[in-house]
């Protein structure tokens, strides 16, 4: 038996014969690289799973060792001679039944081992399966790994990209807040130049007004002296009639009398020269504190067709108005131009200029002497029209003026603007007196006795009493305000919403009376401006399609349409004191002359 197993071990460790028709060389690195292959196996195997089955080994190391004992002792008792040898048959036979025993409890031992040995192959399998699992868990986490560090590689190299963007935009926002400050600065250098500029002139005109006084004074004064120094005889015995009926083409000559002291022309010389020096440098004149006669308008006369039609400014236009002798128009282009009509047409006689931005609304002064004006430069501004020289800058909104109205007289203005005020001006200092606040985008606003009456984008029109300067009254409008305009008689007021809706308001009961509306009449923008006749008969709107409506005030019908002579939308319409003429203008920079001539 062990002859074979020997042999079968020699032919398993014996090389296999070689392949037919190789070298024996060959053949030997063959055997030599399969034999090195089985120990480098055996080596890792006995490296990973020697501590593993060390018990087992050692068990089996002793239980070979016993099984070699017992082997000799059986096989020294079965050469013993059966008389010839000193021990007994008896204790022969004990050291066998002993054998037998040792025997079973090898054998009984081999078997446990030998079950054992299977536990530990399963434990061993499961441990290579779970080998296994973490091994391609491991590959997936490796895989997931290097993923990970190329997206951390390209947030890297965009965190660069965005760290060298920010750079750039933190640079720009630096040069930028740098040019910011010193566009400040100079802003704030120019506004002091501007303002020691105004002071200047203001001294100026201040010093010429004194220059003027003190020469008017000086002429009077020689007046007196001249008048005191030299009386005149008056020869009473030809009477002056009698001679003007005996002979009447001879030259009417005026009587005169000796000059004194208590001459009416004298006394109201002396008079007007205290009331200069009462009003000290103020910016107005003597003239200013007269009320010119204005011609009334009996019957305003509808227009029926285009008299004139021009290009009056560069760019839009905003506003028109008239006064007793003059036209005037405010447009984006920052200029307000006079206009004269003669012969059914407009000629330019001249140009204010001091405006930074568009014009917003005109007005006249009551004796036709200065010009107010409206601006997007969050002021207002007042011209002399003798001088054609910027006099007065209103500033203090802190957002565009829409509107800047004469307050029943020279002294005082009111001002609208988008900052939701209504303010008051003393012109003479050129100051605020009072600031209201209003609750919305003021729009419009006209004057009466006591009050002031404001239109705002909150469908309202408000009613302040100056006296208070709180609001009396709100009325409700058909819609956002887009301008209002009293009638000539203050009883009536008309305001134009963006319902594409002229509302007739009854001031005294404080309630609508009419609402004018007209096929094709739609409100253009939210600055279009509606206006009365001067006999407050009819009132007058342009339209976004180009058209002039006119309305009746008594029937509330349509009078008349003037088409196809706008090309854009109509933003303002004025009609002049005599009746006789109405303009209209609008964005495209055109302005139109309409009569019944």
């Amino acid at each position: 038996m062990s002859s074979r197993s020997s042999g079968a071990a020699a032919a398993a460790a014996a090389p296999p014969p070689p392949p037919p028709g190789r070298p024996g060389m060959s053949c030997r690195k063959t055997v030599e690289k399969w034999k090195g292959h089985i120990i480098r196996q055996l080596r890792r195997r006995d490296k990973c799973q020697h501590a593993m089955f060390r018990d087992v080994i050692q068990r089996y190391s002793h239980l070979l060792e016993k099984t070699t004992f017992t082997k000799g002792l059986l096989h020294s008792a079965a050469r013993l001679p059966s008389g010839d040898s000193g021990v007994s048959v008896s204790d022969w036979l004990s050291q066998n039944k002993d054998l037998k025993e040792i025997t079973g409890e090898l054998a009984y031992q081999v078997v446990a081992l030998q079950q054992d040995v299977k536990t530990r192959e399963c434990v061993l399998q499961n441990q290579y399966s779970r080998i296994t699992e973490l091994r391609c868990r491991l590959s997936e986490a490796e895989a997931e790994q290097q993923n990970l560090e190329s997206q951390i590689t390209q947030v890297q190299e965009g965190n660069c990209v965005l760290k060298k963007e920010y750079d750039a935009l933190l640079q720009r926002h630096r040069v930028v807040d740098e040019t910011f400050r010193q566009e400040k600065m100079r802003g704030c250098r120019l506004l002091e130049e501007m303002i020691h500029w105004k002071k200047q002139a203001a001294a100026h005109m201040n010093n010429c007004n004194e220059r003027r006084s003190r020469a008017r004074e000086a002429n009077i004064q020689r007046e007196l002296q001249t008048a005191a120094n030299n009386p005149v005889n008056i020869d009473l015995s030809v009477s002056p009639v009698n001679e003007i009926q005996d002979k009447p083409e001879r030259r009417q000559t005026r009587p005169f009398r000796s000059a004194s002291a208590t001459s009416p022309r004298i006394l109201n010389s002396i008079k007007e020269l205290f009331e200069r020096k009462r009003r000290g440098s103020s910016v107005c004149g003597v003239e200013e504190d007269l009320v010119s006669r204005v011609g009334v308008c009996v019957a305003a006369r509808l227009p029926v067709r285009a008299l004139h039609v021009l290009e009056a400014h560069e760019q839009g236009i905003n506003a028109v108005k008239f006064s007793t002798t003059l036209l005037a128009t405010g447009g984006t282009d920052r200029l307000i131009k006079l206009w004269d009509i003669k012969a059914g047409m407009l000629h330019h006689r001249g140009t204010l200029d001091g405006s930074t931005e568009g014009i917003t609304s005109i007005e006249f002064d009551p004796v036709g002497m200065r010009i107010l004006a409206a601006s997007y430069d969050k002021s207002a501004l007042l011209w002399r029209l003798d001088g054609s020289v910027l006099q007065v800058t209103l500033t203090g909104h802190s957002r565009k003026v829409t509107s800047a109205k004469f307050k029943c007289g020279l002294h005082q203005v009111v001002t609208g603007s988008a900052d939701r005020t209504v303010k008051l001006w003393d012109v003479h200092r050129a100051a605020c007196i009072h600031t209201i606040a209003a609750e919305s985008y003021c729009s419009d606003l006209v004057c009466c006795d006591n009050c002031i009456v404001s239109g705002h984008y909150d469908s309202k029109i408000r009613l302040w009493d100056t006296r208070a300067a709180t609001c009396s009254q709100e009325l409700p409008a058909q819609g956002k305000v887009t301008s209002l305009d009293i009638c000539p008689a203050q009883r009536q007021l008309l305001s134009c919403c963006r319902d594409d809706c002229l509302q007739l308001m009854d001031l005294r009961r404080s309630n609508p009376r009419l609402c004018f509306r007209a096929d094709g009449f739609k409100c253009g923008s939210d600055s279009t401006k509606a206006v009365f006749s001067p006999d407050g008969g009819f009132v007058a709107a342009g339209s976004a399609d180009g058209a002039v409506y006119i309305w009746n005030v008594s029937t509330g019908n349509l009078e008349a349409r003037l088409p196809d002579q706008h090309s854009s939308s109509i933003s303002a319409v004025a009609w002049s004191l005599s009746g006789d003429y109405v303009v209209s203008v609008d964005k495209s920079r055109r302005a139109i002359l309409w009569s019944d001539i």
